[in-house]
């Protein structure tokens, strides 16, 4: 990867000229949303988990799809950017998280044929697809688009700066996401902190959104097979 870890802008638009304000105005109206959907959702209207899940990954794309039309980020070409490189570095990532589950979470009980398919695409795949847009592929994107037309962007050094600021992001959204359930409003909150770090690498590392959704889907799909009962991951639990 070398030097082109950090692009310096999604090529062919002209996100920067339609003004830097606005990437920072969606970035913070990314932090309100992260709040209110699990709050609205889970703690206020205690909807059922998997119907949660639903509406929470129609919301996220939603939100990931008006940030790129309102600015003219080229989704499509952030997307084939170092595919190869966000490939494999989501799934080495999804590996290093599924050894954090196994080694922190207790086995429990689980369903098992078709009900235990189902919960790993949906609980594992999906939920684990949409925590990964919204907690790291999002925030790290907005920022790299908002400093894309600054100085700091021109040196290496100066993207490497950019990359500690969209780590920050990443680890604030989360942070603000899991404040949302009631549960981990504690220190409790220390742990999908931990992580972050690791889930954000793929995209932090390629500017390619798929690479933190694949290492998070890893991640709670071993919830789902190990511990099933987890009261860490798959929120919310009740």
């Amino acid at each position: 990867m070398g030097t082109h870890a950090f692009d310096r802008a999604p090529r062919g638009h002209a996100a920067v000229r339609l003004g830097l304000s606005r990437h920072w105005a969606w970035l913070a109206g990314g932090f309100v949303f992260a709040f209110a959907v699990p709050y609205l959702l889970a703690d206020v209207l205690e909807l059922n988990r998997d119907l949660f899940y639903g509406l929470y990954a129609i919301a996220v794309l939603a939100l990931f799809g008006l940030w790129s039309k309102s600015t003219g980020y080229d989704l499509r070409h952030a997307v084939v950017r170092r595919w190869p490189w966000a490939l494999g570095l989501g799934v080495a990532a999804a590996g290093v998280l599924a050894l954090m589950v196994v080694r922190t979470e207790d086995a429990t009980a689980r369903p098992e044929g078709a009900e235990l398919v189902g919960a790993v695409l949906w609980r594992g795949v999906v939920y684990g697809l949409t925590d990964g847009l919204l907690l790291s592929a999002f925030p790290i994107l907005v920022v790299f688009a908002a400093l894309a037309g600054t100085r700091l962007n021109a040196r290496l050094r100066g993207r490497i700066v950019i990359g500690a600021v969209a780590l920050a992001a990443s680890l604030a959204m989360t942070a603000v996401y899991h404040l949302g359930y009631s549960e981990f409003r504690s220190e409790k909150v220390a742990k999908p902190l931990t992580g972050d770090v690791v889930w954000s690498a793929p995209t932090l590392l390629t500017l390619n959104p798929i690479g933190a959704p694949i290492a998070h889907a890893g991640m709670h799909t071993a919830a789902v097979l190990h511990s099933y009962e987890t009261e860490t991951f798959l929120p919310p639990h009740r």
